[in-house]
C-alpha cells in the first residue's frame, strides 16, 4: 500500500513539474506611454497632443512554443487634445482606454525571445470636464482599429521575463462629436511599453 501510495505521489509530483516546464499561459503588467502625432488636415484644422502615460494588462495564450494569442486592457491618465480651426483653439483633456486581441509570433535566442504581434483593437477617448478642457460638449468617442508592435522579452527565470516593445494603434483621429474639429484623417499613435511578465 505504501508503495502504491509512494509511486501516485512521483506520478503527481511528475505531471506538476511537466506542466510547470511548459507554461502556456503568461500575465503581463506594463508602463506604457501614449505619443500622438501632429495632425495638418484638408479641412484647415490642426490637431497637438501631448504625451500621456498609464498602465497595459495582457494575458497570452501559446497556442504553440512560437506563437500566441494576447488579449490587453490598457488606461492612461490624461493628456490635452488641442484642435486649431483659425482662428480659436480648443484644448480638450482626455483620458485614453485600449482593448484589443493579438496574434503574437515570437523567435527564441537563448535568453532573448523578439516579437511581432498584430490584431484588431477598440481605442477609447474619454474627456474630463474640467478647466483644463474648453469644450463643454465634447463626447466621448470610441473609435475601431488596429495594433500592431515589435519587442523583446528577456527570461530573467522560468516564471518571470522583462518586457519592452514599441506598440501602435492606427485609428481615425477623434471629434469628440463636433463636427467642427473634423480632419479626415488618420491616428498613428505610438505607445512604448516596459514590464514584466509571469508565466504559468
Amino acid at each position: 500500500m505504501k508503495k502504491i501510495a509512494l509511486i501516485v505521489f512521483m506520478l503527481a509530483v511528475g505531471v506538476a513539474s511537466g506542466r510547470a516546464q511548459e507554461s502556456r499561459q503568461d500575465i503581463s503588467l506594463s508602463g506604457t506611454g501614449i505619443v500622438e502625432p501632429f495632425i495638418a488636415s484638408s479641412t484647415d484644422v490642426q490637431v497637438h497632443s501631448t504625451p500621456a502615460y498609464g498602465a497595459l494588462i495582457s494575458y497570452r495564450f501559446m497556442l504553440t512554443p512560437s506563437s500566441a494569442l494576447e488579449a490587453n486592457y490598457g488606461i492612461t491618465y490624461q493628456n490635452s487634445i488641442t484642435y486649431y480651426a483659425n482662428p480659436n483653439h480648443y484644448p480638450i483633456l482626455t483620458r485614453n482606454e485600449e482593448i484589443s486581441a493579438a496574434y503574437v509570433r515570437s523567435f527564441t535566442f537563448h535568453k532573448f525571445n523578439p516579437f511581432v504581434e498584430a490584431g484588431p483593437g477598440v481605442f477609447i477617448f474619454l474627456p474630463i470636464r474640467n478647466s483644463g478642457t474648453k469644450t463643454l460638449d465634447a463626447k466621448q468617442q470610441v473609435d475601431i482599429g488596429g495594433l500592431y508592435g515589435a519587442g523583446v522579452a528577456y527570461e530573467i527565470s522560468p516564471s518571470f521575463d522583462i518586457r519592452a516593445e514599441y506598440r501602435g494603434f492606427v485609428t481615425k483621429v477623434p471629434t469628440f462629436g463636433n463636427a467642427q474639429f473634423t480632419t479626415n484623417k488618420w491616428y498613428n499613435i505610438y505607445m512604448p511599453t516596459i514590464g514584466v511578465a509571469y508565466h504559468f
